[in-house]
C-alpha cells in the first residue's frame, strides 16, 4: 500500500504529541538508527539516541501539535513537509515549520532527519518575536 510507511510515522508522531506515547515512535526506528535536525550538534544513535531526541522535542514545546502540507513517500526515502506549533517553556506560543527526510531499511527507520530555520525557532522559544506563518490552507496529502 502506496504511503503506509509515512502514515505509521505520522500516526505515531501524532500520538506521541497529542498523548505522550513514545513507545508507538520508537518502535518504528532501527536499532542502529541515527536521528537529528538543524538544530542539534548531534546525532543520536539507537532506539536510546531516538528516545533522547523525541523526549527533547516534547520538553521543548509543550502542548506541541504537527500538521502535515505534504507526505511524499519514493521508494526507502519520505520527506515531509509540516508546520508544527506549540508552546515555549514560559507559555508563549510558538509556531515553525520545515520538512522531515526519513530514510527506511525495510520497515524500520534507518536515519531521521528536519530541516527547519533554527533561527526563527529560537527567537521564538527565547523571546516570543519571529514571525509566525499561518496554519496551513491546503489539506495534508
Amino acid at each position: 500500500m502506496p504511503m503506509e510507511r509515512a502514515q505509521r510515522f505520522v500516526d505515531a508522531l501524532l500520538k506521541l504529541e497529542a498523548e505522550g506515547d513514545m513507545e508507538s515512535l520508537l518502535a518504528l526506528f532501527a536499532d542502529d538508527a541515527q536521528v537529528s535536525n538543524v538544530a542539534s550538534p548531534s546525532v543520536f544513535t539507537g532506539i536510546d539516541g531516538a528516545r533522547r531526541f523525541w523526549t527533547e522535542y516534547k520538553a521543548t514545546l509543550g502542548g506541541v501539535k504537527s500538521t502535515f502540507r505534504n507526505v511524499i513517500e519514493s521508494g526507502d526515502r519520505v520527506a515531509l513537509e509540516w508546520e508544527t506549533q506549540g508552546q515555549s517553556p514560559n507559555g508563549a506560543a510558538i509556531a515553525y515549520e520545515g520538512v522531515s527526510i526519513i530514510e527506511w531499511d525495510g520497515d524500520r527507520i534507518r536515519r531521521f532527519f528536519a530541516y527547519f530555520d533554527p533561527h526563527a525557532l529560537g527567537q521564538e522559544l527565547s523571546h516570543d518575536t519571529a514571525p509566525r506563518s499561518e496554519v496551513p490552507a491546503t489539506t495534508p496529502a
